[in-house]
């Protein structure tokens, strides 16, 4: 049956090589197809035009190619474009290409839905189906590399896992892809173009210290004192903020990156002094920068982006303390495409 068929790309290169000699062919041919499938991001056996068509036929005999497909494509009124992106078993994700005038972004998810469950994003109201298998992952970079190509004029220049899903709860696979993503053999980007984007799980922020990742870290943290964060965040009351601050503190001591904050300023949430105090108290302990990122509602109201004064007030109190902020200007709103906003309304 059809579905008994191992998807190819679940192997290593050896495991290729290893496959091709009991076949009874050579071992280079394993490193022919692994550079179709991690270099040359083939999408079916027919791509690889260098084997032979027996060769192609007895992969198809053994193997799947379990590519995505963008289903969608929204395009914004701010050069921001939006897939949505089918995986082979019909579920969806979205990705996000976003450019600037220096650069192209590509935001990508590593889970179906989402494990955690802050309040403010919509796709947190989505129940976490599964984990994307690297590939899965990697596919949504091709794919937007590609659109940056096309509708921008140059290769991707950096990647962020803040699409769906917290990507430190599918730890093993998202490392996987950005090994692939890193490697020469694969995409050859720099892992100091990308950041892994996380809420806060102190257990696996240690582990990639201690895994000497060489990627950034960014926290979705959004207040620094635990009743409010609890109350936007509920998981908080697992993982307190005195547990996320010495997870961070043992990460800057081993890796020596320092560490951005992401962080939406709400209206009468957190737009107090108070709040901007225990921020500055919670960003001493390591340098960091802080970005706060324009609040995009997810149709209920019950948030609600704070003040241009609230914001003003952050920026300044922040910067008398030497803490580099800046203020992002959301992008693609118009196509849901902002953060907070992935939840395959379609």
């Amino acid at each position: 049956m059809e579905t008994k068929k191992k998807d190819i790309r679940a192997l290593s290169k050896e495991q290729l090589r290893d496959f091709f000699v009991k076949e009874g062919d050579q071992a280079f041919r394993g490193n022919q197809v692994y550079e179709w499938l991690w270099n040359k991001g083939a999408h079916t056996f027919e791509d690889m035009t260098n084997i032979s068509k027996e060769t192609r036929q007895m992969l198809e005999d053994h193997f799947v190619i379990n590519h995505i497909h963008v289903d969608t494509m929204q395009k914004s009124a701010d050069g921001t474009i939006k897939n949505a992106v089918r995986l082979h078993d019909g579920l969806i994700v979205e990705s996000v290409l976003i450019p600037t005038s220096t650069r192209t972004t590509a935001c990508v998810s590593s889970q179906v839905g989402c494990s955690l469950d802050c309040r403010f994003c919509a796709t947190a109201r989505l129940k976490r189906m599964r984990n994307l298998n690297p590939d899965e992952i990697f596919d949504q970079v091709v794919a937007i590399d590609k659109e940056s190509r096309l509708y921008h004029n140059r290769p991707l220049s950096n990647i962020v896992f803040m699409g769906m899903g917290e990507p430190l709860m599918n730890y093993n696979n998202v490392l996987k892809a950005i090994d692939k993503i890193t490697s020469d053999e694969g995409l050859g980007m720099s892992p100091k173009r990308i950041v892994v984007s996380t809420s806060g799980v102190p257990k696996m922020i240690k582990k990639m210290a201690d895994d000497e990742v060489k990627f950034k870290l960014a926290v979705s943290l959004h207040s620094a004192i635990d009743e409010v964060r609890s109350s936007i965040m509920p998981f908080n009351e697992n993982f307190p903020l005195a547990d996320l601050r010495e997870a961070l503190e043992y990460w800057y001591a081993k890796t020596k990156n320092r560490i951005t904050y992401e962080y939406v300023v709400w209206k009468d949430i957190n737009d107090k002094k108070k709040d901007v105090d225990a921020l500055i108290a919670f960003c001493k302990f390591a340098p960091s920068k802080v970005n706060l990122i324009e609040y995009n509602p997810i149709d209920d109201g019950e948030f609600q982006q704070a003040n241009t004064q609230a914001i003003d007030m952050y920026v300044s109190m922040l910067e008398a303390h030497n803490i580099t902020v800046t203020v992002r200007r959301s992008r693609g709103k118009d196509i849901d495409a902002a953060c907070g906003q992935l939840a395959n309304k379609g």
